[in-house]
């Protein structure tokens, strides 16, 4: 989808990140800390537009979790409920909890369609560990398709780096994250992107998400330089003028209406999987108008 003639006709995927590993139920009434909740959200965000679902899993106690046979738990529910309508990728955030073992245990134990890695994480700086090498290079052998998180322009051009030496496989999707939970001055800046495509290879697909109420303005900026979006209660709460979003469902269609307005053309499932390097093992559907 990279290589379209004009980046407004790209057909643009639309992930929903429904809960982060950090929230908790009491921030709001419809993030999801249960399996039942995300299944009731996931479906939702289909109804409104999303063709890939982003999923914490989270423990008995509300807390983010790497636990392989609860993550494993989860992905199959939800695969077997919504696949045909979404690509369901896991995370493997560290959050404070885990380090790079058992962030590459859980993606081995449950061998997900597609995983978000964090650059930052897995490989904090030089060259990655043999470790990391190896289970970069086996994820096509598992059938696991990776997205890499991108924090800062500087990270981009390390990916980049690493993959024309053959550390990192192929030309992976990215995510480009703009702004924090809490900034120094609690806001994002949409030109932020700028900087991250500067230094970036467009033979990756990319992706942005953003923080707070600038979420949709950061999302209105990549989707008019032909990016995909992330958006959901994981990143924002509110709109863009600031009132509380009523559902990870209403953030989702907000992207929509960015995208009509754009004249950006919906991803379908089957471009959803094309762009996330998922290998179509699921039933596609046709592609909506926005």
């Amino acid at each position: 989808m990279s290589g379209a003639t004009h980046p407004l006709d790209r057909p643009l995927v639309v992930m929903c990140a429904p809960n982060g590993a950090r929230r908790a139920a009491a921030d709001h009434p419809r993030l999801p800390v249960t399996l039942e909740a995300m299944l009731r959200e996931a479906e939702a965000a289909a109804e409104a537009g999303a063709v890939a679902l982003h999923v914490h899993v989270r423990d008995d106690g509300g807390r983010h979790s790497l636990d392989p046979d609860l993550n494993r738990r989860w992905y199959e529910t939800l695969q077997g409920r919504l696949g045909h309508r979404l690509v369901i990728q896991l995370t493997t955030e560290a959050a404070g909890r885990y380090g790079p073992e058992a962030q590459m245990a859980v993606v081995e134990a449950v061998r997900p369609e597609s995983v978000s890695l964090a650059l930052r994480e897995l490989a904090p700086a030089g060259d990655p560990a043999p470790a990391v090498v190896a289970f970069l290079a086996r994820l096509a052998e598992w059938r696991v398709a990776p997205q890499f998180i991108l924090y800062t322009p500087g990270e981009v051009a390390r990916l980049h780096a690493l993959r024309r030496r053959s550390l990192v496989p192929g030309t992976p999707p990215v995510l480009f994250v703009l702004g924090r939970h809490a900034g120094p001055d609690g806001r994002t800046d949409p030109r932020a992107l700028d900087a991250f495509l500067a230094l970036h290879d467009e033979s990756c697909p990319w992706m942005v998400c953003a923080f707070g109420r600038e979420e949709t303005c950061a999302l209105a900026h990549a989707l008019a330089c032909g990016g995909h979006a992330r958006v959901g209660f994981e990143n924002a709460l509110v709109h863009g003028d600031g009132r509380p979003a009523a559902s990870n469902a209403e953030r989702v269609a907000t992207v929509r209406t960015l995208a009509r307005l754009l004249g950006r053309p919906l991803a379908d499932l089957a471009e959803a999987r094309r762009m996330l390097g998922v290998d179509g093992r699921a039933a596609t559907t046709t592609r909506r108008s926005g």
